[in-house]
Protein backbone atom coordinates (compact mmCIF):
# COMPACT_ATOMS: atom_id res chain seq x y z
CA UNK A 1 0.00 0.00 0.00
CA UNK A 2 1.13 3.69 -0.76
CA UNK A 3 -0.18 5.47 2.28
CA UNK A 4 -2.93 6.45 0.81
CA UNK A 5 -6.74 6.20 2.23
CA UNK A 6 -7.80 2.36 2.01
CA UNK A 7 -11.44 2.00 1.15
CA UNK A 8 -13.35 -1.04 0.99
CA UNK A 9 -16.32 -1.61 -1.06
CA UNK A 10 -18.61 -4.46 -0.46
CA UNK A 11 -20.19 -5.80 -3.92
CA UNK A 12 -18.27 -5.58 -7.21
CA UNK A 13 -21.69 -5.23 -9.47
CA UNK A 14 -22.50 -2.37 -11.51
CA UNK A 15 -22.07 -0.23 -8.51
CA UNK A 16 -19.51 -1.40 -6.54
CA UNK A 17 -16.99 -1.61 -9.30
CA UNK A 18 -17.31 2.12 -11.08
CA UNK A 19 -17.19 3.63 -7.51
CA UNK A 20 -13.72 1.43 -6.94
CA UNK A 21 -12.23 2.25 -10.03
CA UNK A 22 -13.32 5.91 -9.55
CA UNK A 23 -11.67 6.28 -6.22
CA UNK A 24 -8.84 4.08 -7.78
CA UNK A 25 -8.35 6.48 -9.96
CA UNK A 26 -7.71 9.20 -7.80
CA UNK A 27 -4.77 7.81 -6.07
CA UNK A 28 -7.28 5.77 -3.08
CA UNK A 29 -6.25 2.41 -2.33
CA UNK A 30 -9.48 0.13 -3.30
CA UNK A 31 -10.22 -3.41 -1.89
CA UNK A 32 -13.69 -4.89 -3.89
CA UNK A 33 -15.03 -7.54 -2.15
CA UNK A 34 -17.89 -9.98 -3.88
CA UNK A 35 -19.54 -13.02 -3.70
CA UNK A 36 -18.90 -14.39 -6.45
CA UNK A 37 -16.09 -16.55 -6.56
CA UNK A 38 -15.96 -16.42 -11.07
CA UNK A 39 -16.62 -12.47 -10.79
CA UNK A 40 -13.61 -11.91 -8.47
CA UNK A 41 -11.65 -14.08 -10.49
CA UNK A 42 -12.79 -12.34 -13.63
CA UNK A 43 -11.90 -8.89 -12.40
CA UNK A 44 -8.13 -10.19 -11.59
CA UNK A 45 -8.10 -11.44 -15.06
CA UNK A 46 -9.42 -7.74 -16.61
CA UNK A 47 -12.67 -9.35 -17.93
CA UNK A 48 -15.49 -6.83 -16.68
CA UNK A 49 -19.10 -8.39 -16.14
CA UNK A 50 -20.59 -5.85 -18.25
CA UNK A 51 -20.01 -2.97 -20.31
CA UNK A 52 -20.18 0.90 -19.45
CA UNK A 53 -17.92 3.29 -21.72
CA UNK A 54 -14.22 4.11 -20.18
CA UNK A 55 -14.49 1.32 -17.33
CA UNK A 56 -12.44 -1.50 -18.26
CA UNK A 57 -9.09 1.22 -19.09
CA UNK A 58 -10.11 2.28 -15.06
CA UNK A 59 -10.15 -1.40 -13.55
CA UNK A 60 -7.30 -1.58 -15.35
CA UNK A 61 -4.68 1.40 -14.61
CA UNK A 62 -6.10 0.74 -10.66
CA UNK A 63 -5.19 -2.82 -11.16
CA UNK A 64 -1.98 -2.48 -12.50
CA UNK A 65 -0.91 0.67 -10.37
CA UNK A 66 -2.10 -1.80 -7.31
CA UNK A 67 -4.81 0.66 -5.74
CA UNK A 68 -7.65 -1.35 -6.98
CA UNK A 69 -7.48 -5.05 -5.82
CA UNK A 70 -10.44 -7.87 -5.62
CA UNK A 71 -11.10 -10.46 -2.87
CA UNK A 72 -14.14 -12.71 -1.94
CA UNK A 73 -12.90 -11.96 1.78
CA UNK A 74 -15.04 -9.41 2.65
CA UNK A 75 -13.75 -9.17 6.22
CA UNK A 76 -9.92 -9.02 5.14
CA UNK A 77 -11.39 -6.33 2.74
CA UNK A 78 -13.14 -4.43 6.16
CA UNK A 79 -10.14 -4.71 8.24
CA UNK A 80 -8.03 -2.64 6.10
CA UNK A 81 -10.31 -0.24 5.38
CA UNK A 82 -10.77 3.31 6.71
CA UNK A 83 -14.20 3.53 4.79
CA UNK A 84 -16.16 0.85 3.61
CA UNK A 85 -19.23 0.91 1.00
CA UNK A 86 -22.02 -1.17 1.16
CA UNK A 87 -22.96 -1.53 -2.87
CA UNK A 88 -24.71 -5.00 -2.96
CA UNK A 89 -27.77 -5.49 -4.78
CA UNK A 90 -31.12 -5.09 -4.02
CA UNK A 91 -33.59 -6.35 -6.86
CA UNK A 92 -37.13 -6.07 -6.56
CA UNK A 93 -38.56 -8.94 -4.58
CA UNK A 94 -42.29 -10.73 -5.74
CA UNK A 95 -43.95 -8.47 -3.66
CA UNK A 96 -42.96 -5.09 -4.88
CA UNK A 97 -40.77 -3.81 -2.31
CA UNK A 98 -36.97 -3.90 -2.55
CA UNK A 99 -35.10 -7.33 -1.49
CA UNK A 100 -32.65 -5.87 1.03
CA UNK A 101 -30.97 -9.19 2.29
CA UNK A 102 -27.71 -9.00 0.52
CA UNK A 103 -27.48 -5.50 2.12
CA UNK A 104 -28.46 -6.86 5.79
CA UNK A 105 -26.22 -9.42 4.98
CA UNK A 106 -23.30 -7.31 3.90
CA UNK A 107 -24.07 -4.92 7.13
CA UNK A 108 -23.68 -8.28 9.41
CA UNK A 109 -20.27 -9.65 7.41
CA UNK A 110 -19.09 -5.59 7.79
CA UNK A 111 -19.91 -5.44 11.90
CA UNK A 112 -18.33 -8.60 12.46
CA UNK A 113 -14.95 -7.53 10.85
CA UNK A 114 -14.65 -4.26 12.65
CA UNK A 115 -11.46 -3.82 14.66
CA UNK A 116 -10.88 0.02 15.11
CA UNK A 117 -13.42 3.39 13.77
CA UNK A 118 -14.82 2.67 10.36
CA UNK A 119 -16.68 4.99 8.24
CA UNK A 120 -19.59 2.60 6.83
CA UNK A 121 -21.18 4.39 3.98
CA UNK A 122 -24.39 2.58 1.57
CA UNK A 123 -24.15 3.11 -1.78
CA UNK A 124 -26.75 0.35 -2.38
CA UNK A 125 -30.25 1.74 -3.35
CA UNK A 126 -32.51 1.22 -0.14
CA UNK A 127 -35.77 2.75 0.73
CA UNK A 128 -36.06 5.19 3.39
CA UNK A 129 -36.57 4.08 6.74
Amino acid sequence: MNGALQIGVIGAGYVGLVVGAGFSEFGVNVVCADCDKARVKNLERGALPFHEPGLEQLVAQGVAARRLTFTTDTAAAVRAAQVVFIAVGTPVAADGRADLSALESAAREIGAALQKFTVVAVKSTVPPG
